[in-house]
């Protein structure tokens, strides 16, 4: 409230001086007599001015007293906890509501921290602004509010208090749990080796088979309160909240490992591919989603669950080998497809992974002799040759100068493809593995052919995609698809004996990821004229690669009793391919399940993984340090050149593959007792 003083009259007493000059020109006496009721009036003014301040004065120090009063009164009366505590976080006041959350607890002088323990007490204690943030105590939730105050002429020692506001959230918590919980999740599921499966049964049994599968499924997820849908014979479409899902994924979807273990008299295991959608979605968006997790689970070879998390996928499942499938319609659909796509296109670029090896530079050399059939001008994008396929390119040098002659650089092929070309990824899947990433984004049409199991990279809108994990190589599908492209392969015996090579480096010889397909494709490369001579001498090692190989198999560790992990310390122009035939190499040992191999190439640590594929899964390892690849043979990259670094992360993701494996099998021990 604002004082007054004499200033505030002044226009007052101006005019009152004016109307005692004017008086006292009038006459005198007059002006005098004006005067001195001027001069009391100015008196009488005063004084009441001086009452008025002394009145105003005391009428403020009564309300502060008042509100001083009140606000104790309000503190004290407060529904809500209070608590100060000094600089250290000791509590020395606090209200009765904050006493009944902690009856018979001496809370004087105490730590805060002492009584609630999940908050970071000493960063907000230190904090000189107020901050917000939870807090649970017993059952309940609180939201509090800190203000934190300087200590001026005070008895406590310390420098500020803080004043700490507890504000019961736990209705709010509780309405966004349930909405959390019980929020709809779509999944699609997969029986993805039905129709091999049944082939398997006699067919007095195969109702049975089909009725255990539907009952062993539809079981499983009404146990988690979930809508259970069969719309066609192989697929099932599910509902549940996202709390059914939480379950499920800390039981790491065993309902795979139950429907492997479904016995009908079917000699093929039943495996299923789930794919589950994101939270957050509406129905119509979950449903597409899910649709692509069931897609990303079939192309990395079924028996497993994709869950989609944000932008990135979880995966579940996965240890068993992809199911052959013993019919070529998609070889023959794909072939049609391919063909049409480069009859449209004006020219085509054919492209594998970076350090290409025998398998996509083999596969390349069958698409640009598919792209020459249909008279169509091709191109393989290669950088660089490396020690993997140098023996090949000289021989291609030789043998082949019209096709060595296509061979072209990311730079040449940048500035050549335009909206009309057609580009052809082979052997790999991933953009960012590519030879030329920027290429990929600059092409409109792209074509993806790989075999192996599908990673969270993958190409955006790809106009044509074949990804088959259960074929051996990529070399394997170019063939099968070059037989459904023209009457006439066409093919040189240069060109067969690449394409042979792509598959014996694959199958290590016809000895691993092999199938009946790949075998049908080997006879059609052989009636085609491929030398099984010429194609050992391409791979042909000296003198100093051998002596490498030997001392990555000296230093080898054995690791978890089975695994093998070995480094190769050395860049050398073909470190990669040393790592990967030590890695070869060291599952020869007796006892040895899966092996590794690091060596360092372009600044990157890179691993060679390789399995048996019977108890250990590579390809789960190294996808948990962002690699990928097949069951028995996988690569990783990691960008680092500290092998001490590289190798613990690989360790480490040894170790939550054998502690995820063990979980899987005490549940499923469990379950059967």
């Amino acid at each position: 409230m604002k004082d007054f003083n004499l200033k505030d009259f002044y226009p007052y007493v101006f005019f009152g001086l004016i109307a005692t000059f004017l008086s006292g020109i009038y006459k005198l006496q007059a002006g005098l007599a004006v005067f001195l009721i001027f001069i009391y009036v100015i008196f009488i003014t005063v004084k009441r001015i001086e009452n008025k301040n002394s009145y105003n004065k005391k009428y403020i120090e009564d309300l502060s007293g008042d509100f001083d009063s009140l606000t104790k009164k309000t503190i004290f009366n407060m529904p809500h906890p209070l608590v100060v505590t000094d600089d250290k976080g000791c509590i020395i006041w606090y209200n009765t509501p904050f006493m009944n959350l902690f009856k018979d607890m001496e809370l004087m002088n105490e730590s805060l921290s002492d009584f609630i323990s999940d908050v970071n007490w000493e960063e907000i204690i230190k904090s000189s602004k107020e901050e917000i943030f939870e807090a649970s105590i017993a059952m309940s939730s609180y939201k509090v509010y800190t203000n934190p105050l300087p200590v001026g002429k005070s008895n406590v020692p310390a420098e500020k208090l803080i004043l700490f506001y507890f504000v019961d959230n736990s209705a709010y918590k509780n309405l966004d749990m349930k909405y959390t919980n019980e929020f709809p999740i779509v999944c699609k599921i997969e029986v993805d080796n039905f129709d091999e499966a049944m082939d398997t049964v006699p067919t007095e049994s195969k109702p049975q088979l089909i009725a255990s599968i539907d009952s062993s499924i539809r079981s499983y997820f009404e146990a988690y309160d979930a809508l259970v849908r069969k719309y066609v014979d192989d697929s099932y479409l599910v509902i549940m909240q996202y709390q059914a899902l939480l379950d499920i994924k800390q039981k790491r979807f065993d309902i795979l490992d139950d429907l492997r273990e479904l016995n009908r008299e079917n000699s093929m295991p039943i495996t299923l591919s789930i794919g589950v959608s994101s939270f957050g979605l509406n129905f119509k968006e979950a449903y597409i989603e899910s649709d692509s997790a069931l897609d990303i689970a079939l192309g990395r070879g079924g028996d497993q669950a994709v869950v989609k998390i944000s932008d990135s996928y979880e995966f579940f499942g996965g240890k068993s080998k992809a199911v052959e499938k013993r019919n070529k319609v998609k070889a023959r659909v794909i072939g049609e497809a391919l063909r049409q796509l480069i009859d449209r296109s004006e020219n085509v670029f054919v492209m594998g992974h970076k350090n290409a090896d025998m398998d996509a530079i083999g596969a390349a050399i069958g698409v640009i002799r598919a792209t020459l059939n249909r008279g169509k001008e091709g191109f393989i994008v290669l950088e660089n040759s490396n020690p993997s396929i140098d023996n090949l390119i000289n021989r291609m040098k030789k043998e082949e100068e019209d096709l060595y002659s296509r061979i072209i650089s990311r730079s040449r092929a940048l500035s050549s493809i335009k909206s009309s070309s057609l580009l052809i990824l082979v052997d790999n899947h991933k953009p960012s593995f590519t030879e030329c990433p920027e290429l990929v984004e600059k092409a409109k049409q792209v074509v993806v052919i790989d075999h192996h199991r599908r990673g969270g990279e993958f190409v955006k809108n790809p106009v044509l995609t074949y990804v088959e994990p259960y074929a051996s190589s990529a070399s394997e599908l170019i063939t099968e698809v070059l037989e459904y492209m023209s009457d006439d392969l066409n093919l040189t015996h240069f060109e067969a004996d690449a394409l042979m090579s792509g598959i014996v480096v694959d199958t290590k010889n016809f000895s691993f990821q092999t199938g009946v397909r790949t075998f049908e494709a080997a006879s059609t490369l052989r009636r085609a004229g491929a030398d099984m001579t010429k194609v050992k001498a391409l791979f042909e090692d000296d003198f100093s690669t051998m002596v490498y190989r030997a001392e990555v198999i000296q230093s080898a560790k054995i690791v978890n009793e089975n695994i093998a992990i070995g480094r190769f310390e050395k860049e050398v122009e073909n470190s990669v391919l040393v790592a990967a035939q030590a890695a070869d190499m060291l599952l020869e040992i007796n006892g040895v399940d899966a092996s590794f191999v690091l060596t360092l190439s372009s600044n990157k640590i890179h691993i060679s993984g390789r399995s048996r594929g019977e108890k250990v899964s590579v390809q789960l390892i190294l996808e948990k340090i962002g690699g990928g690849g097949h069951l028995n043979m996988a690569g990783a990259q990691i960008d680092t050149t500290d092998f001490d670094e590289a190798q613990a992360k690989l360790e480490d993701a040894i170790e939550e593959y054998a502690r995820e494996n063990k979980e899987d099998d005490d549940e499923s021990n469990s379950n059967k007792r």
